[in-house]
């Protein structure tokens, strides 16, 4: 984050723009409309801003700037179109540690100019960092169609309810839970469709058939999908942002993580080769606990929690235990990976099925039927297999696959940091060394291996081998 996002309440205090052109009658509309006074000083100033500025009483001075201009603000707008100027205005706000902003010139910026979308009293501000506004605002003009128009008076009779909801509820998890249901459900419609006095009706309605009736807890068992947030369901999305606690494994990726709800109460519950950070049955347990708190209970898993995830076992005990429960399938890695790799796992010229295995190894070995596996027209897809690769290239080839089966070894799909390994079963092992492959990865074995050069629309930001 290159910026820290603030809303300032600027209500009537002096805020100074040197400048007279349209870039600076542009700040003074936005400054005036958070009630700014504003105080203007430029060499040549146009006649509609002139205008502007004697409508909202706004004081203005056709002159050039001088560091005095300075006494009394809180925030200082530079929009002239001479360097030394402008430079001369930023240095003299960092001395007196005023908030500053020179257009077009983020170097020079202490602060920027978001694109934003009223809906007062909601402001919703989008910022590129100075970098592209032209991005920020296509962005806003996106978010501008989700928003009801309506979503202020929504808000202002929230305001209008919110003592009312406290003297209902004790505890604030009792409180939001309420909030949740009531703001995004009828009532809401009603104020969105201008029937004001309906929608205050309903409320009451709803609060005091609520009211007083126990908060139960849930587990929501979502799969997070193989690393690219993009690729997350709507559903997972709704419940990552209203679960009071989060247990998160760790191939959940950091991008992902920023979208679960920002004060809820976040739990590592990884695992890695031989380092577990909390048990199973301990992870299963923790899930019942919390939910019988009364609180919305998160375990978020990479994948699909029911491929290789362990996810039924949770939920096994959740069920003995009485805990109620949802269950989000996510994009598991094998079809994630392997599309954003370009390899499609099935294709009619090179494979008519597919098998997803665990290359988890045990005491140096893994535990399989190898010569279920010889079909040269099945896609075999190993997870967790990076540790056990030579074991796996060894086995298929002494059970009968032919040691130049195209091979792939995807790491960290999805993300901007996938690295596509393509070789053969034999040369597998060493060139996984060579390239120093690293976990999360995903093994891909089969005929349909060969289309991923053909195929990888993903490329242009993968880093592709082959040996």
């Amino acid at each position: 984050m290159d910026y820290l996002p603030v809303f300032l309440n600027i209500t009537d205090q002096v805020c100074l723009v040197v400048g007279g052109s349209d870039v600076a009658y542009r700040k003074c509309r936005f400054l005036v409309k958070a009630g700014a006074r504003i105080r203007l000083v430029g060499l040549e100033i146009d006649e509609s801003l002139k205008a502007f500025l004697e409508q909202h009483s706004c004081s203005w001075q056709e002159r050039a700037y001088e560091s005095s201009d300075l006494d009394g603000c809180v925030l200082v707008v530079a929009s002239t179109c001479v360097e030394e100027v402008n430079r001369q205005i930023h240095a003299d706000a960092v001395k007196r540690n005023l908030p500053v902003n020179v257009v077009d010139q983020p170097d020079l910026c202490t602060f920027i100019f978001p694109s934003v979308i009223d809906r007062n009293p909601i402001t919703v501000a989008i910022s590129s960092g100075g970098q592209s506004p032209v991005l920020a605002r296509l962005l806003r003009a996106r978010l501008e169609t989700l928003i009801p128009a309506n979503y202020g008076k929504l808000t202002a009779m929230a305001g209008k309810f919110r003592d009312k909801v406290k003297q209902a509820y004790e505890t604030v998890n009792e409180r939001r839970y309420f909030w949740e249901k009531v703001l995004q459900g009828p009532v809401a419609e009603l104020v969105f469709n201008n029937r004001q006095a309906e929608a205050e009706q309903l409320f009451e309605a709803t609060l005091a058939n609520e009211s007083g009736k126990p908060v139960i807890g849930e587990v929501y068992l979502v799969g997070a999908g193989p690393g690219d947030p993009d690729l997350l369901t709507f559903k997972a999305l709704r419940l990552m942002q209203q679960a009071d606690v989060v247990l998160y494994d760790r191939l959940v990726s950091e991008p992902i993580l920023e979208l679960v709800r920002k004060d809820a109460t976040m739990m590592y519950v990884g695992k890695q080769k031989s380092d577990h950070a909390v048990p199973q049955d301990q992870i299963n347990q923790t899930l019942v606990d919390y939910a019988k708190q009364g609180l919305r209970v998160l375990r978020l898993k990479g994948g699909d929690p029911f491929i290789f995830g362990r996810g039924g076992e949770e939920m096994e005990t959740l069920a003995a235990q009485g805990v109620n429960f949802q269950v989000v399938p996510g994009i598991t890695a094998a079809s994630g990976c392997a599309a954003y790799a370009g390899i499609p796992l099935t294709h009619r010229d090179h494979a008519l099925s597919v098998r997803f295995l665990t290359g988890h190894m045990k005491d140096g070995y893994i535990d399989m039927n190898w010569a279920e596996l010889m079909d040269p027209g099945q896609t075999l897809v190993f997870y967790m297999g990076l540790t056990g690769t030579s074991h796996i290239c060894e086995q298929l080839i002494s059970h009968g696959r032919a040691a130049d089966t195209p091979v792939a070894v995807i790491e960290k799909g999805t993300t901007n940091e996938q690295r596509v390994i393509v070789s053969t079963l034999e040369q597998l092992p060493e060139l996984i060394v060579s390239c120093a492959v690293k976990a999360p990865s995903l093994t891909i074995v089969g005929q349909v291996v060969t289309l991923h050069k053909t195929l990888d629309w993903f490329q242009t930001q993968s880093d592709s081998t082959s040996g």
